[in-house]
């Protein structure tokens, strides 16, 4: 039974590795680690808003290919956090090589792993990162009646009259016992998955190349076995099988009551546990980076990766067939960033978002994960900042425009410091005038150009294409407009937008001929005062 068990489990881990994950997605506890961690040591901690930008959530989606809650929630929290250095990516390709070409030794590590695929293993993150439940002042009653039950029970022998404290204490017991379970459900779901966290920790550490990522981790799973005894009581607590099992159970609860064992234990436990925070942090950063790594290689296994070049002296970029991985049969398309930024022009549906998304995707999972959608890429280690989808507040009774001034103002304030950033912008200014958009949007879009910034910017404004050609590289998509359709190719082209089909979309779909003579005349003039 248990052989059939396994070798079912090994041909699904076997299928699944370079395929994408069908399952649902609880991002309240997937983020629950990263929202809680310190990102102070790192370059940057990707906002909400750029993550909402950027199609976050679906993105993860795709890229999670992980064996463990654990792991999900650490590569999140690798997603989330672009890293100042280049440090662990050695070790951490050799071992997503081992993985790829190894797959005995995966699938070893896979069922390991999967060990900690409940759903109650998002929440062993608590113990190292949220407060402990504090033993109430009148703790002292419940040690003192705990005593007086061990003192009954040893005088019973010699004065069957202790029968009556025995019984009395006991009765007391209960209330407290029952106050106690409430305290006891609130690390039902953790402890219980600590002590398999440890286990798995312990068998993968027995890995040559694993112990590499860790030499002294032994040190920390140590740590963790000085208090698993007493940890053991949450064991008890889980589902009760066979008429063996009650009747045991029974008898135990019984015990427990009697000398209250469970409120004594669970803030013992806590105690030590609140000693051994860093030491939990440990294993689990072991256990999560393991399978972060072995999920990347599952990605590169089903899908048309690269390894970028980091450029850690220059703010150069380039990138040969770059799409992006949300979108189906994307369109690949060749870029290259020296000396100035990039400003896209072209109609709407042809591309200009979806590249602006493309790149600030591929600068993300090619600095977190050192993996992008490209036949080759070349990247500065950048930080990341944007400004693509941008709605009213109306909670807080801010128009759109406003919340556009406040998040363009944070990426000026940004591009003042001395870590060089990437600035995604998609029609800057469109809450006001075709006027003072122009004017702002010129002076906004070369302060944010200054200090080897790099922008990515779309624009309708051609306007913009004159006044900015000296600080961003002109480029643009097009549509072939025929009789009676518009195609759309979605292929990069340099330059500015020359050919302006809107008038001509208006006719094709059948508006009053009046009104295309109208704009068309109107169109011709404003070409004139122009120039």
């Amino acid at each position: 039974m248990i052989s059939n068990f396994k070798k079912k489990q090994a041909e699904q881990l076997k299928a699944s590795f370079g395929k994408l994950k069908d399952e649902s997605y609880n991002f309240e506890l997937i983020e629950r680690y990263f929202r809680n961690k310190d990102h102070s040591t790192t370059l940057q901690e990707l906002s909400d808003k750029t993550c909402n930008d950027l199609d976050f959530d679906e993105l993860f989606m795709f890229l999670d290919r992980t064996n463990s809650k654990v792991g999900q929630q650490y590569l999140y929290n690798k997603l989330r956090e672009i890293p100042s250095d280049s440090k662990n990516v050695e070790l951490d390709e050799e071992l997503i090589n081992q993985f790829a070409t190894d797959s005995n030794f995966r699938l070893q590590i896979q069922t390991e792993l999967t060990k900690l695929n409940h759903r109650e293993a998002y929440y062993i993150s608590t113990l190292f990162q949220e407060g402990y439940l504090e033993p109430p002042r009148w703790f002292f009653v419940i040690q003192l009646l705990s005593f007086t039950s061990i003192l009954s029970v040893l005088l019973l022998p010699f004065n069957l009259k202790m029968f009556f404290v025995l019984g009395g204490v006991f009765i007391i017991n209960i209330c407290f016992h029952l106050w106690n379970k409430r305290n006891l459900s609130s690390y039902s779901d953790s402890i219980p998955q600590l002590l398999i966290l440890k286990r798995v920790a312990n068998k993968l550490f027995q890995t040559k190349n694993l112990k590499r990522i860790n030499p002294l981790l032994n040190e920390s799973i140590q740590a963790t076995n000085q208090i698993r005894n007493r940890m053991l009581i949450f064991k008890l607590e889980s589902k009760i099988e066979g008429d063996f099992q009650v009747i045991f159970w029974s008898i135990l609860e019984l015990l427990k009551i009697l000398f209250l064992l469970e409120p004594l234990l669970l803030f013992g436990v806590l105690k030590r546990l609140d000693s051994r925070r860093k030491e939990i942090e440990k294993v689990f950063s072991f256990v999560g980076r393991i399978d972060a790594l072995l999920s990347i290689a599952s990605l590169r296994k089903g899908g048309d990766c690269c390894i970028p070049k980091i450029d850690e002296e220059n703010s150069r970029m380039e990138a040969r067939e770059i799409y992006h991985p949300l979108i189906v049969n994307c369109v690949r398309n060749d870029i290259e960033v020296n000396d100035k930024s990039i400003l896209l022009t072209g109609s709407n549906m042809s591309g200009k978002t979806s590249l602006i998304r493309a790149i600030g995707i591929n600068v993300l999972t090619g600095l977190t994960m050192n993996t992008c959608f490209a036949k080759s890429m070349m990247i500065p280690r950048i930080c990341i900042y944007s400004a693509i989808r941008i709605s009213d507040d109306l909670m807080n009774d801010k128009s759109y425009y406003f919340e556009e001034v406040l998040t363009i103002k944070n990426m000026i304030d940004k591009s003042c410091n001395a870590k060089v950033s990437l600035f995604l912008l998609d029609e800057i200014f469109k809450g006001t005038n075709t006027v003072e958009r122009i004017s702002a949007g010129k002076a906004v879009l070369s302060a944010l150009a200054k200090n080897n910034n790099r922008v990515f910017v779309s624009t309708h404004d051609i306007e913009l294409t004159d006044l900015l050609e000296k600080e961003y590289e002109l480029y643009h998509f097009s549509e072939l407009v025929s009789d009676k359709s518009v195609d759309f190719d979605y292929k990069l082209k340099e330059g500015k937008l020359k050919n302006r089909n809107a008038i001509r979309i208006l006719e094709i779909n059948d508006f009053p001929e009046l009104v295309i003579k109208e704009a068309m005349a109107l169109a011709e003039e404003l070409d004139r005062n122009r120039l």
